[in-house]
């Protein structure tokens, strides 16, 4: 009996030998912010909307180059009466040909409006791409910040096992009471707690990424980056010179020409149109042919187009102050974003530098002094609860910066921002 049970292992060593090895699950691809930046240009229905926007548009504009339809008419006279006019007698039929003759530029008026439309829709792409893409940024930076946190519960928690690891061996020596065992434990699940909240954080703003591009169940990782990463970036002088030229304010130079445009057109209104009229008449009496032609034009014309063009004069008048005061804002805006990244960005030095290393000596040395009975449990645990407590608020630190950064490209729209989780170099929306 042993020989065959030796035999029948032997056999179903051989097989599992010999079964094909099932293939492990591929790792999920990294996601870097440039890739989620050009899976959002790709994917996002606000900026595939403006190819059919610019259809719409050249479509006006090729309606807007036709000139006024001909009409072609009939007329018959004299018929269906009484006396000689009875009947069909006396028919008279003429046979017309009419049109409007534009006059005042109307048809080039119309065309330079159409085109303003189209030139402006560019650069309202341009700033929809750059909100969506600062949007991308805060949506990664939020994945990242639930990484970052559970990263700190973990550190947390490890901390928090020595302690109960200290506390046991001291109560098994007879030097420390249960209390503080149970004491040591309670804040070790609280260490958990921490933890699975920033998990649960994570999964949801790994979805609330994946929406803007439609993705339903998120499989990607975030790529290595470091969150406590500030980089440089230029003083507001230089900013302010790059907000010039920010989408914002150059969509105004597309709207001042397409006020411009309706102005034109306002103008052009003043000058009447010709309506002309030309047609052959059969004369029934004398079954003899004629040509009969009319021109005619609206009075008033220019009365009744003053108060358009005063409507547009009035438009354009204004832009330059709608400019100035989104000149205004935006500056406002890029001052407060430009500050609060560089008090974060200190904040986020200074507690590397001076307080947490200062922290994490006093915590081992906290540890040795517990071991040796020199101090109480409350006296450690304080100690690591401060020393979490700077990690993160040195994260939130480095959050608010990041924020900043994104808000400062954004205005800009400059590649010197490196968000959290980008490949490397600066990374631009």
């Amino acid at each position: 009996m042993p020989v065959r049970l030796a035999a029948l292992a032997a056999w179903i060593v051989g097989c599992a030998m010999a079964w094909p090895a099932v293939a492990a699950d591929p790792a999920p691809p990294a996601l870097t912010l440039d890739d989620a930046f050009v899976r959002v240009a790709r994917a996002h229905p606000d900026l595939r909307l403006f190819g059919a926007q610019t259809d719409l548009l050249l479509a006006e504009r090729d309606q807007a180059s036709l000139k006024p339809a001909l009409r072609a008419g009939l007329d018959i006279e004299n018929v269906l009466g009484t006396g000689a006019t009875r009947g069909f007698d006396q028919a008279e039929v003429t046979l017309t040909l009419a049109g409007v003759l534009e006059r005042g530029g109307k048809l080039d008026a119309r065309r330079a409006l159409a085109q303003s439309r189209i030139d402006a829709l560019s650069v309202q792409r341009e700033a929809q791409r750059l909100d969506l893409l600062a949007e991308t940024a805060r949506r990664y930076l939020a994945v990242a910040a639930a990484q970052a946190q559970a990263d700190i519960g973990r550190l947390d928690m490890e901390q928090r096992r020595r302690t109960v690891a200290a506390a046991r061996h001291r109560l098994q020596a007879g030097a420390s009471p249960e209390s503080v065992v149970l004491t040591a434990e309670a804040a070790l699940a609280r260490a958990e707690m921490s933890v699975d909240r920033a998990t649960q954080q994570e999964h949801a703003a790994r979805q609330h990424l994946a929406a803007l591009w439609g993705e339903r169940d998120p499989a990607f990782l975030l790529a290595a980056a470091d969150p406590l990463l500030t980089p440089a970036v230029p003083e507001l002088e230089e900013l302010a010179a790059w907000l010039e030229r920010t989408p914002e304010l150059a969509g105004f130079v597309g709207e001042q020409r397409i006020r411009e445009a309706r102005l034109q057109l306002a103008r052009s209104a003043a000058t009447p149109d010709l309506d002309w009229q030309l047609g052959i008449r059969r004369l029934q009496e004398s079954d003899d042919t004629a040509l009969v032609g009319s021109l005619s034009m609206p009075l008033g014309g220019t009365r009744r187009a003053q108060p358009e063009i005063r409507a547009a004069e009035a438009e354009l008048a204004s832009l330059g102050l709608e400019r100035e005061s989104r000149d205004v804002s935006l500056y406002s805006t890029l001052v407060q974003a430009h500050g609060r990244y560089r008090v974060a960005q200190q904040e986020v030095r200074r507690t590397a530098q001076d307080v947490l290393p200062r922290l994490a000596r006093a915590e081992r040395a906290a540890q040795r002094a517990y071991g040796a009975g020199a101090i109480s449990y409350l006296e450690w645990a304080q100690l690591q609860s401060e020393h979490t407590a700077m990690q993160r608020q040195q994260l939130d630190a480095a959050l608010e910066a990041q924020s900043a950064l994104i808000e400062i490209q954004r205005l800009t729209g400059q590649p010197f921002v490196a968000g959290a989780g980008a490949s490397g170099q600066g990374t631009s929306p």
